[in-house]
């Protein structure tokens, strides 16, 4: 009884402090979120590359515009929790959570260059794709779309 009232007497004081600690947190969650798509992706043909690994690096750095330092971090804190990870929903809930439409359908685009970033599509890539993009409520019409965009931009068509 006496935790509830504490709890509810310092509550309002300490509400401004807990948003600005759980907005971080959120952003922290949803970085780690796509980055982990990002490494989930790069090591569904069985390779992880070192050309794999910058790639996701920088996208990191450009669609959160954060450090070179903070987005190594980042990729070993995703790592981590794709080594731990049971499903892709873990990481595909947070992105609908915080992710608009565009948002979501320009990391499918980028997705789709970490996929030919070696100029040719694994049929467990392209799987991955088609199970990241349904969980992400992107249309099959708009994931070809975007995979004709990359391939088009990379002259591969």
């Amino acid at each position: 009884m006496l935790s509830v009232l504490k709890k509810f007497l310092f509550e309002e004081e300490q509400t401004s402090d807990n948003n600005y600690h759980s907005e971080k947190d959120d952003q922290k969650k949803l970085q780690i979120a796509a980055c982990a798509l990002f490494i989930e992706l790069a090591k569904a043909d069985g390779k992880f590359t070192d050309e794999e690994h910058v790639f996701i690096i920088n996208q990191m750095k450009q669609c959160f515009n954060i450090s070179e330092d903070y987005a190594k971090e980042l990729m070993e804190l995703a790592e981590r929790r794709v080594k731990d990870s049971v499903s892709i929903y873990e990481f595909t809930g947070e992105i609908n959570e915080h992710f608009s439409q565009e948002q979501k359908e320009r990391l499918i685009e980028n997705l789709w260059r970490l996929v030919f970033s070696d100029e040719k599509m694994n049929a467990y890539e392209d799987h991955l794709m088609k199970k990241v993009s349904l969980t992400l409520n992107i249309e099959h019409k708009k994931l070809i779309e975007k995979k004709l965009l990359v391939k088009s931009e990379l002259g591969l068509i």
